[in-house]
């Protein structure tokens, strides 16, 4: 088995996608991962409750009349006391500092609604309705290694599905969480298994 890692979400949302993380811990289907601590910007986000009704440890910081540097220099040493070895985003609704970005490069992982580079920078529900109003007939979602850009990092997996004629911003969104849930699944296991290797702008997974 890969050795267990130490993980830590951000969010500033729902949070459903961390739903599948926890239910995959729970039945024993990510051994490979210790979800050390949740945390979020906003003190009423709903991924806090998710993460504290499965009893799992959370974190509100504020981030009121801090700078981006500030705030992130408090999220580094919660990480280190926790010993974080990979830092999972869904939902975060925050851009990094360049030292954080730096101190965990190849080891945040983000995850957007859309098979980048198409319709990058935009947020949730924002960014299914660009798709729709564009016309696009195929969608997705990304999940990508984070850099000093707005979801320009190396992409990790991608998962493609189709769009029906009579989509809504709602049923495009179930669809894609759907498929967002697998691969952030998937990508935990690669990642635990040393399975990814960043060359470049390309990831390579490895056998």
């Amino acid at each position: 088995m890969a050795r267990k890692i130490n993980m830590a979400v951000l969010g500033s949302t729902n949070g459903t996608d961390l739903q599948a993380v926890i239910d995959a811990i729970k039945k024993g289907e990510l051994e490979e991962a210790n979800l050390k601590i949740v945390i979020s910007n906003k003190e009423d986000a709903y991924i806090l409750e998710r993460a504290k009704q499965a009893g799992f440890p959370t974190l509100f910081i504020d981030s009121k009349n801090k700078s981006r540097e500030e705030f992130d220099q408090e999220l580094i040493e919660v990480f280190k006391k926790n010993q974080i070895d990979l830092v999972l985003l869904i939902g975060y609704m925050k851009y990094l500092s360049k030292e954080f970005v730096e101190r965990y490069r190849s080891r945040i992982m983000n995850i957007h609604p859309s098979l980048l580079p198409a319709f990058a920078g935009g947020m949730d529900k924002n960014v299914h309705q660009e798709i729709l109003d564009h016309g696009s007939k195929v969608t997705g979602c990304t999940l990508h290694f984070v850099d000093e850009g707005a979801d320009t990092g190396p992409i990790i997996l991608q998962q493609a599905v189709e769009i029906k004629e009579n989509e809504t911003i709602d049923s495009l969104k179930e669809k894609v969480q759907k498929l967002e849930q697998q691969i952030i699944l998937k990508a935990i296991k690669l990642f635990a298994q040393g399975k990814l290797k960043i060359e470049g702008r390309k990831v390579k997974i490895l056998d």
